[in-house]
């Protein structure tokens, strides 16, 4: 990649670290049960909350006329209702903030002159799929609102991966524009890096729909799921196939699985190629299941359960770390970066 200033880098990290922090938010959000509170959709004008008392009334007459609002929560106060509407809010405001922190420097790095040919395209793209991640947050929300008190879990699974993968380009590309001197030509680890990535998304996946279907407080022992190695209840719905995705028990049961399959494959690639970066992923892979075992032995504890998805963001970055280090860079490996 050609040369460019090391504040574009900079630039990136900071987006990182924002995206990294509005998936904990979301988190925080989901387990609150505070994303249906707002129940309008305004990513112009709708960065302002309610400035009165007269509009905090308006805003929970809204919310009151929404599935939740009736169904689970038509006692509430206004008091009551600020609890979940802030979170919802700055949820919200986070996203806009990382839109303009991403779009005001590229617009400036790019009139500078600063980006390369091959960086621009990749950054534009960022940008078409950041506004992307917000119509979707918005269809998810929107999922809650017609005649049921939750959202999706199949959107919600998609606005998580979404921002999973807004999150993984962006640290490939700081990856891209550091130092290329850690980088080594081995196949066999840029492979299975690839396929342990690949299948961390999909244990994200099923736990975007633990979260959603609320599985996780299902069965709340472990390594038995409430005494049972193979619970009852597994293939309860038809047609069979619809219970991996729609039957908690099942759902739970494979979230755990996938996840133990997980932590074996990362494993295996640091003890067949123990360097730094596989051991600290392998480190990573014990810590996310215990965070995980955690999780489910406190009935989906919102700090714990909280951690146990930032936790999953982390495996990801290492396991995108060894990946990168596992390829030589196809130009000459050395820094891409120059003070200017």
């Amino acid at each position: 990649m050609q040369q460019v200033p090391a504040s574009v880098r900079l630039w990136l990290i900071l987006v990182a670290g924002m995206i990294f922090f509005m998936i904990v938010i979301g988190a925080l959000t989901r387990l609150t049960e505070s994303g249906l509170s707002m129940v309008e959709w305004r990513p112009v004008t709708g960065w302002l909350p309610p400035l009165s008392d007269a509009a905090w009334q308006a805003e929970l007459q809204k919310y009151l006329s929404s599935p939740q609002g009736r169904l689970v929560n038509r006692g509430f106060t206004v008091p009551e209702f600020r609890e979940i509407f802030w979170l919802e809010y700055i949820h919200r405001l986070w996203g806009r903030l990382i839109g303009v922190v991403f779009a005001l420097p590229l617009a400036w790095f790019w009139w500078r002159g600063a980006l390369s040919a091959s960086l621009k395209p990749r950054l534009l793209a960022l940008l078409v799929l950041g506004g992307l991640q917000g119509a979707m947050g918005w269809a998810m929300v929107a999922s809650g609102l017609i005649d049921r008190p939750s959202v999706s879990h199949y959107r919600l699974a998609a606005h998580l991966l979404l921002a999973i993968v807004l999150y993984a380009y962006t640290v490939w590309l700081i990856l891209e524009l550091g130092s290329q001197s850690l980088r080594r030509d081995d196949a066999g680890t840029a492979r299975k890096a690839a396929g342990l990535i690949g299948f961390l998304l999909v244990v994200m996946v099923w736990g975007a729909f633990m979260a959603g279907l609320r599985a996780g407080a299902s069965h709340n022992t472990f390594p038995t799921m409430s005494g049972h190695w193979i619970p009852p209840g597994l293939f309860d719905l038809e047609p069979w196939w619809i219970n991996f995705f729609e039957n908690g028990t099942t759902i739970q049961f494979v979230h755990r699985w996938l996840a133990m399959l997980l932590v074996l494959g990362v494993l295996a690639m640091a003890w067949r190629r123990p360097r730094p970066e596989t051991m600290a992923a392998a480190a990573m892979a014990l810590i996310q299941l215990g965070l995980g075992i955690a999780t489910i032995l406190t009935g989906v504890g919102i700090a714990v359960a909280t951690v146990h998805q930032a936790g999953a963001v982390l495996l990801l970055t290492a396991l995108i770390v060894v990946r990168h280090r596992a390829t030589s860079s196809p130009q000459r490996p050395v820094s891409a970066i120059v003070g200017r």
